[in-house]
């Protein structure tokens, strides 16, 4: 048995990522813990967005690492196609946001027009890349306001070295990849077998063990939520695989990319009946729920309250610390929006660019009961003290 990576710092573990031209962890995973700790589900999920994305490059081994590191509950990873049919961890169906493409002179020629979701889109697409191309690229943040430093140090991850390095974390560590457009996937890449982007997917899923109803004896071995935004993917996969679901909700203009539904259709009450036969739960982006104007938050929509009528859970994305993505009512303060959203909203999970921040507040104010200190004791009755002044 090889000794576990998480004994290493991040950093050195940099070091060797770049040091050595080979998968980071190993397929598949030989670490083994016999006793972990098992995943927290007392408190919201800490949802661990294309991993600990504001401070590394999105997608990649060291946003994982450094997510874990942190105390995310689920790291989180959007699923896509190579050209030649392995599934990789990326966000955009294009590669120009947060990679080096444009700078390669040998895949100038490679930039296309596709229409993605309803639109034409311009760029260079992973799906005209094999997965041996991909590697040779480097990533980059995606916004400029963010740590540059580490930029050009990583490359593009497949599903499974996605997979390994939860199952070699040495705690419990859910998943929580994403049906990637569908749509799209299934028009430009086919599979010598015949199957789809989703039966792949499911595949790869169950060739690491992923199977269980949520809070089953498997699924708290082997945590996952299968999330997509296109409800047939959903319905497909529920006939392959029985492990728990988030039907994805798009802004209030965005239509379903497969069955061309506007939000209103997706989420009334007979909608969410229906596709409760599916999912456990929905990821709706967090102002569809609360909506904002002039950075100012309006008066909160009933979803959450619906969807909680139905059984299901809800997850929000995405909460970032940057005073650009936080309105003004949360005085500029991360704390304060989970506050209101844990609290007052009554979420189940939280997507999250900065798992650390998340994971504080919540160690702070909600810990396991054998780890609560006197700092969170004292933070409990200050909270019970506001509740009864404002009765």
């Amino acid at each position: 048995m090889r000794p576990s990576l998480y004994c290493a710092p991040l950093f050195l573990l940099l070091l060797l990522h770049l040091a050595f031209a080979r998968p980071l962890f190993p397929l598949p995973s030989k670490t083994k813990y016999e006793e972990k700790k098992p995943i927290q589900t007392f408190r919201p999920y800490n949802i661990a967005h294309r991993g600990s994305n504001g401070e590394i490059p999105e997608e990649t081994a060291a946003a994982y690492l450094r997510a874990i590191e942190e105390g995310a509950d689920f790291i989180e990873s959007d699923i896509l196609a190579s050209k030649d049919g392995t599934l990789i961890c990326f966000h955009d169906v294009t590669l120009d946001d947060t990679t080096d493409v444009a700078r390669r002179k040998e895949f100038a020629n490679r930039r296309r027009t596709y229409e993605v979701e309803w639109f034409n889109v311009s760029g260079w697409f992973v799906v005209d890349f094999t997965l041996e191309e991909l590697k040779t690229l480097k990533v980059k943040q995606r916004y400029s306001f963010r740590d540059q430093k580490y930029n050009g140090m990583f490359s593009i991850i497949t599903f499974e070295e996605f997979i390994s390095i939860a199952l070699d974390a040495d705690r419990t560590v859910g998943i929580y990849p994403e049906i990637k457009d569908p749509v799209f996937i299934n028009k430009h890449v086919k599979w010598a077998d015949g199957k789809k982007f989703e039966d792949k997917f499911v595949d790869t899923l169950l060739k690491y063990g992923y199977k269980g109803q949520y809070m089953s004896e498997n699924w708290l071995k082997q945590p996952l939520f299968i999330q997509s935004f296109a409800p047939t993917s959903i319905v497909h996969v529920s006939d392959l695989i029985d492990s728990p679901k988030v039907f994805l909700i798009d802004d209030i203009t965005v239509r379903t990319q497969d069955t061309n539904q506007s939000y209103w259709e997706i989420t009334s009450d007979d909608y969410l009946a229906y596709i409760g036969k599916y999912v456990v739960g929905l990821g709706p982006w967090k102002d569809t729920i609360v909506p904002a104007s002039g950075n100012y938050l309006m008066p909160p929509s009933d979803l959450v309250a619906r969807a909680h009528a139905h059984n299901l859970q809800v997850h929000p994305y995405t909460y970032r610390n940057e005073n650009q993505f936080l309105h003004f009512n949360f005085h500029q303060d991360p704390y304060t929006e989970y506050d209101f959203w844990i609290n007052t909203v009554g979420v189940d999970g939280l997507f999250t660019d900065f798992t650390g921040t998340l994971h504080r507040y919540q160690e702070l104010t909600s810990p396991h009961p054998k780890d609560e200190t006197a700092n969170s004791l004292l933070v409990k009755i200050s909270q019970m003290i506001s509740a009864y002044e404002g009765l």
